[in-house]
């Protein structure tokens, strides 16, 4: 059986989004009925309604930005890679 008295209680709260909107959820923060102001929330966030471009901050944005134009050097015009080999054989022919 489970242990008595370790669990948190488990009540209803209201939510109140930034837009002044209210919703009632279950939480195990505050008291019974208390309302949880937000200071941010989906509807005013920027990385939610497109003010920040997460994208470009991250390691590996870095790097293919410093370096991703490496791969291309050796492609031909048509998308094909050109190796040292069929340039010698182009050459001979």
């Amino acid at each position: 059986m489970a242990k008595q008295g370790i669990h948190p209680k488990y009540h209803t709260v209201t939510i109140q989004m930034t837009d002044g909107t209210r919703y009632n959820t279950r939480s195990t923060y505050g008291k019974e009925g208390d309302v949880i102001q937000l200071d941010v929330d989906p509807k005013t966030h920027p990385a939610w309604v497109g003010g920040v471009t997460l994208r470009q901050t991250g390691r590996l944005e870095g790097f293919t930005k410093r370096f991703g134009g490496i791969a291309s050097i050796n492609k031909a015009p048509g998308g094909a890679t050109e190796t040292k080999e069929a340039k010698k054989d182009e050459s001979a022919a």
